[in-house]
Protein backbone atom coordinates (compact mmCIF):
# COMPACT_ATOMS: atom_id res chain seq x y z
CA UNK A 1 0.00 0.00 0.00
CA UNK A 2 2.79 2.42 0.86
CA UNK A 3 4.69 1.63 -2.34
CA UNK A 4 1.65 1.85 -4.62
CA UNK A 5 0.49 5.12 -3.06
CA UNK A 6 4.01 6.52 -3.37
CA UNK A 7 4.54 5.50 -7.00
CA UNK A 8 1.15 6.77 -8.17
CA UNK A 9 1.59 10.08 -6.35
CA UNK A 10 5.12 10.58 -7.71
CA UNK A 11 4.03 9.84 -11.28
CA UNK A 12 0.72 11.73 -11.27
CA UNK A 13 1.72 14.91 -9.41
CA UNK A 14 3.79 16.40 -12.31
CA UNK A 15 0.85 15.78 -14.66
CA UNK A 16 -1.55 17.48 -12.26
CA UNK A 17 0.91 20.35 -11.86
CA UNK A 18 1.09 20.91 -15.62
CA UNK A 19 -2.70 20.74 -15.96
CA UNK A 20 -3.12 23.17 -13.08
CA UNK A 21 -0.69 25.69 -14.55
CA UNK A 22 -2.18 25.51 -18.04
CA UNK A 23 -5.69 26.19 -16.78
CA UNK A 24 -4.76 28.90 -14.29
CA UNK A 25 -5.59 26.78 -11.25
CA UNK A 26 -2.88 28.34 -9.12
CA UNK A 27 -2.45 29.91 -5.68
CA UNK A 28 -1.49 33.55 -6.07
CA UNK A 29 1.01 35.20 -3.70
CA UNK A 30 -0.48 37.35 -0.94
CA UNK A 31 0.36 39.27 2.21
CA UNK A 32 -0.13 36.27 4.51
CA UNK A 33 1.22 33.76 1.97
CA UNK A 34 4.77 32.46 2.19
CA UNK A 35 5.23 31.69 -1.51
CA UNK A 36 6.20 34.49 -3.91
CA UNK A 37 4.99 33.23 -7.28
CA UNK A 38 1.80 31.66 -8.66
CA UNK A 39 1.92 27.96 -7.73
CA UNK A 40 -0.16 25.03 -8.94
CA UNK A 41 -2.89 24.31 -6.41
CA UNK A 42 -4.36 20.93 -7.41
CA UNK A 43 -1.98 18.54 -5.65
CA UNK A 44 -4.73 17.02 -3.53
CA UNK A 45 -5.97 15.25 -6.64
CA UNK A 46 -2.66 13.41 -6.98
CA UNK A 47 -2.70 12.45 -3.29
CA UNK A 48 -6.25 11.11 -3.47
CA UNK A 49 -5.47 9.17 -6.66
CA UNK A 50 -2.48 7.58 -4.91
CA UNK A 51 -4.69 6.49 -2.02
CA UNK A 52 -7.55 5.23 -4.22
CA UNK A 53 -5.25 3.26 -6.54
CA UNK A 54 -3.45 1.72 -3.56
CA UNK A 55 -6.78 0.58 -2.09
CA UNK A 56 -7.90 -0.73 -5.51
CA UNK A 57 -4.69 -2.74 -5.97
CA UNK A 58 -5.09 -4.22 -2.47
CA UNK A 59 -8.70 -5.22 -3.16
CA UNK A 60 -7.75 -6.78 -6.51
CA UNK A 61 -4.96 -8.70 -4.81
CA UNK A 62 -7.37 -9.99 -2.19
CA UNK A 63 -9.95 -10.96 -4.78
CA UNK A 64 -7.75 -12.71 -7.33
CA UNK A 65 -4.48 -13.57 -5.58
CA UNK A 66 -5.55 -14.44 -2.06
CA UNK A 67 -3.81 -11.56 -0.33
CA UNK A 68 -4.63 -10.97 3.32
CA UNK A 69 -6.12 -7.57 3.97
CA UNK A 70 -9.47 -5.86 4.40
CA UNK A 71 -11.41 -9.13 4.41
CA UNK A 72 -9.23 -10.38 7.28
CA UNK A 73 -10.44 -7.62 9.61
CA UNK A 74 -13.56 -9.01 11.30
CA UNK A 75 -14.30 -5.69 13.04
CA UNK A 76 -14.70 -3.75 9.78
CA UNK A 77 -17.38 -4.44 7.17
CA UNK A 78 -17.22 -3.67 3.42
CA UNK A 79 -19.96 -1.09 4.03
CA UNK A 80 -17.73 0.75 6.49
CA UNK A 81 -14.84 0.86 4.02
CA UNK A 82 -17.17 2.00 1.24
CA UNK A 83 -18.58 4.70 3.52
CA UNK A 84 -15.11 5.99 4.41
CA UNK A 85 -14.05 6.14 0.75
CA UNK A 86 -17.31 7.79 -0.38
CA UNK A 87 -17.12 10.32 2.45
CA UNK A 88 -13.51 11.14 1.61
CA UNK A 89 -14.39 11.68 -2.06
CA UNK A 90 -17.27 14.00 -1.10
CA UNK A 91 -14.94 16.06 1.06
CA UNK A 92 -12.39 16.09 -1.78
CA UNK A 93 -15.02 17.36 -4.23
CA UNK A 94 -16.07 20.03 -1.72
CA UNK A 95 -12.47 21.21 -1.41
CA UNK A 96 -11.96 21.04 -5.17
CA UNK A 97 -14.98 23.26 -5.80
CA UNK A 98 -13.69 25.69 -3.19
CA UNK A 99 -10.22 25.75 -4.78
CA UNK A 100 -11.74 26.59 -8.17
CA UNK A 101 -14.73 28.79 -7.28
CA UNK A 102 -14.03 29.94 -3.69
CA UNK A 103 -17.33 28.86 -2.16
CA UNK A 104 -18.67 30.06 1.19
CA UNK A 105 -17.59 28.64 4.53
CA UNK A 106 -21.15 27.39 5.06
CA UNK A 107 -21.10 25.43 1.79
CA UNK A 108 -17.75 23.85 2.71
CA UNK A 109 -19.06 22.91 6.14
CA UNK A 110 -22.21 21.43 4.63
CA UNK A 111 -20.15 19.18 2.36
CA UNK A 112 -18.09 17.95 5.32
CA UNK A 113 -21.19 17.30 7.43
CA UNK A 114 -22.82 15.29 4.63
CA UNK A 115 -19.64 13.25 4.20
CA UNK A 116 -19.36 12.61 7.95
CA UNK A 117 -23.01 11.63 8.15
CA UNK A 118 -22.59 9.07 5.36
CA UNK A 119 -19.61 7.45 7.09
CA UNK A 120 -21.42 7.40 10.43
CA UNK A 121 -24.53 5.82 8.89
CA UNK A 122 -22.29 3.17 7.33
CA UNK A 123 -21.32 2.06 10.83
CA UNK A 124 -18.15 4.01 11.69
CA UNK A 125 -19.32 5.73 14.86
CA UNK A 126 -18.12 6.85 18.26
CA UNK A 127 -20.66 4.97 20.34
CA UNK A 128 -18.82 5.09 23.67
CA UNK A 129 -15.61 6.04 25.38
CA UNK A 130 -14.08 4.36 28.39
CA UNK A 131 -14.26 6.12 31.73
CA UNK A 132 -10.68 6.74 32.92
CA UNK A 133 -11.75 6.99 36.55
CA UNK A 134 -14.09 4.02 36.73
CA UNK A 135 -14.26 0.55 35.10
CA UNK A 136 -17.27 1.49 33.00
CA UNK A 137 -18.17 2.91 29.61
CA UNK A 138 -19.65 6.30 28.81
CA UNK A 139 -22.33 5.55 26.21
CA UNK A 140 -23.27 8.26 23.71
CA UNK A 141 -26.61 6.74 22.73
CA UNK A 142 -28.66 8.90 20.37
CA UNK A 143 -25.94 11.56 20.14
CA UNK A 144 -23.40 9.08 18.75
CA UNK A 145 -23.97 10.19 15.15
CA UNK A 146 -23.68 13.96 15.75
CA UNK A 147 -20.60 13.37 17.94
CA UNK A 148 -19.05 11.30 15.15
CA UNK A 149 -19.86 13.90 12.48
CA UNK A 150 -18.32 16.63 14.64
CA UNK A 151 -15.20 14.46 15.02
CA UNK A 152 -14.87 14.09 11.24
CA UNK A 153 -15.39 17.78 10.57
CA UNK A 154 -12.86 18.71 13.25
CA UNK A 155 -10.21 16.39 11.81
CA UNK A 156 -10.77 17.70 8.28
CA UNK A 157 -10.26 21.29 9.36
CA UNK A 158 -7.31 20.56 11.64
CA UNK A 159 -5.18 19.58 8.65
CA UNK A 160 -6.65 22.30 6.43
CA UNK A 161 -5.85 25.11 8.87
CA UNK A 162 -2.22 24.05 9.28
CA UNK A 163 -1.73 23.86 5.49
CA UNK A 164 0.09 27.17 5.13
CA UNK A 165 3.68 26.26 4.35
CA UNK A 166 5.46 24.04 1.85
CA UNK A 167 5.56 20.43 3.05
CA UNK A 168 3.77 21.04 6.35
CA UNK A 169 0.35 19.42 5.89
CA UNK A 170 1.71 16.55 3.79
CA UNK A 171 4.52 15.85 6.26
CA UNK A 172 2.25 16.00 9.31
CA UNK A 173 -0.26 13.73 7.55
CA UNK A 174 2.48 11.23 6.65
CA UNK A 175 3.73 11.14 10.25
CA UNK A 176 0.20 10.79 11.58
CA UNK A 177 -0.59 8.08 9.03
CA UNK A 178 2.54 6.11 9.90
CA UNK A 179 1.84 6.26 13.63
CA UNK A 180 -1.80 5.30 13.17
CA UNK A 181 -0.71 2.38 10.95
CA UNK A 182 1.71 1.07 13.57
CA UNK A 183 -0.87 1.44 16.33
CA UNK A 184 -3.56 -0.26 14.21
CA UNK A 185 -1.25 -3.20 13.48
CA UNK A 186 -0.51 -3.49 17.20
CA UNK A 187 -4.25 -3.70 17.86
CA UNK A 188 -4.89 -6.04 14.88
CA UNK A 189 -7.04 -3.46 13.10
CA UNK A 190 -5.92 -4.41 9.58
CA UNK A 191 -8.29 -2.15 7.60
CA UNK A 192 -7.13 0.95 9.46
CA UNK A 193 -3.49 -0.05 8.97
CA UNK A 194 -3.94 -0.51 5.21
CA UNK A 195 -5.70 2.82 4.72
CA UNK A 196 -3.07 4.58 6.84
CA UNK A 197 -0.31 2.98 4.77
CA UNK A 198 -1.90 4.31 1.58
CA UNK A 199 -1.98 7.80 3.10
CA UNK A 200 1.70 7.58 4.05
CA UNK A 201 2.78 6.50 0.57
CA UNK A 202 0.70 9.13 -1.25
CA UNK A 203 1.88 11.93 1.06
CA UNK A 204 5.55 11.01 0.78
CA UNK A 205 5.27 10.83 -3.00
CA UNK A 206 3.62 14.26 -3.06
CA UNK A 207 6.35 15.70 -0.80
CA UNK A 208 8.80 15.11 -3.66
CA UNK A 209 7.22 18.21 -5.25
CA UNK A 210 5.79 19.95 -2.21
CA UNK A 211 8.92 20.18 -0.06
CA UNK A 212 10.37 23.72 0.03
CA UNK A 213 10.53 25.30 -2.45
CA UNK A 214 7.23 23.70 -3.51
CA UNK A 215 6.17 23.57 -7.15
CA UNK A 216 2.63 22.48 -6.26
CA UNK A 217 0.26 22.78 -3.29
CA UNK A 218 -2.40 20.29 -2.18
CA UNK A 219 -5.14 22.92 -1.85
CA UNK A 220 -8.29 22.54 0.23
CA UNK A 221 -9.12 19.45 -1.80
CA UNK A 222 -6.08 17.69 -0.37
CA UNK A 223 -5.97 19.11 3.15
CA UNK A 224 -9.68 18.57 3.87
CA UNK A 225 -9.79 15.05 2.45
CA UNK A 226 -6.55 14.02 4.21
CA UNK A 227 -7.82 15.29 7.55
CA UNK A 228 -11.18 13.60 7.07
CA UNK A 229 -9.55 10.29 6.11
CA UNK A 230 -7.14 10.42 9.05
CA UNK A 231 -10.14 10.95 11.33
CA UNK A 232 -11.84 7.89 9.81
CA UNK A 233 -8.67 5.82 10.16
CA UNK A 234 -8.35 6.80 13.82
CA UNK A 235 -11.90 5.56 14.44
CA UNK A 236 -11.38 2.32 12.51
CA UNK A 237 -8.19 1.80 14.49
CA UNK A 238 -10.03 1.73 17.81
CA UNK A 239 -13.30 0.27 16.54
CA UNK A 240 -14.90 -2.23 18.92
CA UNK A 241 -11.97 -2.12 21.33
CA UNK A 242 -12.22 -1.65 25.07
CA UNK A 243 -9.01 0.33 25.40
CA UNK A 244 -9.49 3.11 27.91
CA UNK A 245 -8.99 6.56 26.38
CA UNK A 246 -8.57 4.98 22.95
CA UNK A 247 -9.10 8.33 21.29
CA UNK A 248 -6.24 9.85 23.26
CA UNK A 249 -3.69 8.32 20.89
CA UNK A 250 -4.87 9.87 17.59
CA UNK A 251 -5.46 13.17 19.38
CA UNK A 252 -1.91 13.06 20.73
CA UNK A 253 -0.48 12.24 17.30
CA UNK A 254 -2.11 15.39 15.91
CA UNK A 255 -1.52 17.58 18.97
CA UNK A 256 0.42 20.22 17.00
CA UNK A 257 -2.26 20.97 14.40
CA UNK A 258 -4.91 20.67 17.14
CA UNK A 259 -3.23 23.37 19.21
CA UNK A 260 -2.51 25.47 16.14
CA UNK A 261 -6.23 25.32 15.28
CA UNK A 262 -7.32 26.02 18.87
CA UNK A 263 -5.02 29.03 19.16
CA UNK A 264 -6.33 30.36 15.82
CA UNK A 265 -9.89 30.16 17.17
CA UNK A 266 -8.86 31.96 20.38
CA UNK A 267 -7.10 34.71 18.40
CA UNK A 268 -10.09 35.32 16.19
CA UNK A 269 -12.59 35.30 19.02
CA UNK A 270 -10.46 37.77 21.01
CA UNK A 271 -10.24 40.10 18.01
CA UNK A 272 -13.97 39.75 17.19
CA UNK A 273 -13.25 38.22 13.79
CA UNK A 274 -14.95 35.24 12.12
CA UNK A 275 -13.46 31.93 13.21
CA UNK A 276 -13.00 30.85 9.60
CA UNK A 277 -11.08 33.99 8.65
CA UNK A 278 -7.40 33.46 7.81
CA UNK A 279 -4.47 35.22 9.47
CA UNK A 280 -0.69 35.11 9.50
CA UNK A 281 -0.10 33.99 13.09
CA UNK A 282 0.01 30.21 12.76
CA UNK A 283 2.87 28.20 14.25
CA UNK A 284 4.91 28.16 11.05
CA UNK A 285 4.49 31.94 10.62
CA UNK A 286 5.73 32.54 14.17
CA UNK A 287 8.73 30.23 13.82
CA UNK A 288 9.76 31.88 10.58
CA UNK A 289 9.23 35.27 12.23
CA UNK A 290 11.85 34.24 14.77
CA UNK A 291 14.40 33.72 12.00
CA UNK A 292 13.98 30.04 11.14
CA UNK A 293 13.98 29.08 7.47
CA UNK A 294 11.13 27.05 5.96
CA UNK A 295 13.16 23.84 6.14
CA UNK A 296 14.26 24.51 9.72
CA UNK A 297 10.66 25.22 10.69
CA UNK A 298 9.52 22.00 9.05
CA UNK A 299 12.25 20.05 10.84
CA UNK A 300 11.19 21.41 14.24
CA UNK A 301 7.51 20.63 13.64
CA UNK A 302 8.30 17.18 12.20
CA UNK A 303 10.54 16.25 15.15
CA UNK A 304 7.96 17.30 17.75
CA UNK A 305 5.22 15.46 15.84
CA UNK A 306 7.35 12.30 15.77
CA UNK A 307 8.00 12.59 19.51
CA UNK A 308 4.26 12.86 20.14
CA UNK A 309 3.55 9.93 17.80
CA UNK A 310 6.11 7.70 19.55
CA UNK A 311 4.64 8.68 22.91
CA UNK A 312 1.19 7.75 21.62
CA UNK A 313 2.43 4.31 20.69
CA UNK A 314 4.05 3.59 24.06
CA UNK A 315 1.11 4.71 26.19
CA UNK A 316 -1.52 2.60 24.43
CA UNK A 317 -1.00 -0.45 26.67
CA UNK A 318 -0.57 1.44 29.93
CA UNK A 319 -3.22 1.87 32.59
CA UNK A 320 -5.93 4.47 32.12
CA UNK A 321 -4.47 6.73 34.81
CA UNK A 322 -0.94 6.66 33.36
CA UNK A 323 -2.28 7.26 29.87
CA UNK A 324 -4.27 10.25 31.08
CA UNK A 325 -1.27 11.71 32.92
CA UNK A 326 1.02 11.36 29.89
CA UNK A 327 -1.63 12.82 27.61
CA UNK A 328 -2.12 15.83 29.89
CA UNK A 329 1.64 16.37 30.29
CA UNK A 330 2.33 16.29 26.55
CA UNK A 331 -0.63 18.52 25.80
CA UNK A 332 0.59 21.00 28.41
CA UNK A 333 4.07 21.00 26.85
CA UNK A 334 2.63 21.51 23.38
CA UNK A 335 0.34 24.22 24.73
CA UNK A 336 3.31 25.91 26.38
CA UNK A 337 5.13 25.85 23.05
CA UNK A 338 2.22 27.52 21.28
CA UNK A 339 1.99 30.13 24.05
CA UNK A 340 5.74 30.83 23.86
CA UNK A 341 5.40 31.35 20.12
CA UNK A 342 2.64 33.88 20.73
CA UNK A 343 -0.07 31.93 18.94
CA UNK A 344 -2.78 33.16 21.30
CA UNK A 345 -1.91 36.84 20.84
CA UNK A 346 -4.18 39.10 18.83
CA UNK A 347 -2.35 40.29 15.72
CA UNK A 348 -3.07 42.74 12.99
CA UNK A 349 -5.27 41.27 10.27
CA UNK A 350 -4.01 41.25 6.68
CA UNK A 351 -6.02 40.63 3.54
CA UNK A 352 -4.59 38.68 0.67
Amino acid sequence: MVLVGFVVSVLVTPLIRTFSQRHGLVAEPGVRKIHHRPTADMGGTAILLGIVVAVAVQLIGERFFGWAGFHSDVTVTPLMIAGVLIGTVIVYITGLIDDIYDISAFAKLAGQIIAGLIVALCGVQITYISNPFHPSLIQFGIIAIPVTVFYFVAFANIINLIDGMDGLAAGISAIAGASLAVIAIHQYQIAAALLAAAVVGACIGFLRYNFPPASIFMGDQGALSLGFLLGAISLLGVLKTTFTLSFAVPLLVLAIPIFDTFSAIVRRVRSNRPIGEADSSHMHHQLMGRGYTQRQTLTLVYVWSIILAISGYFIQDTTAFVRLLVLIALFILTGALTYWLGLFEVTQHHDD
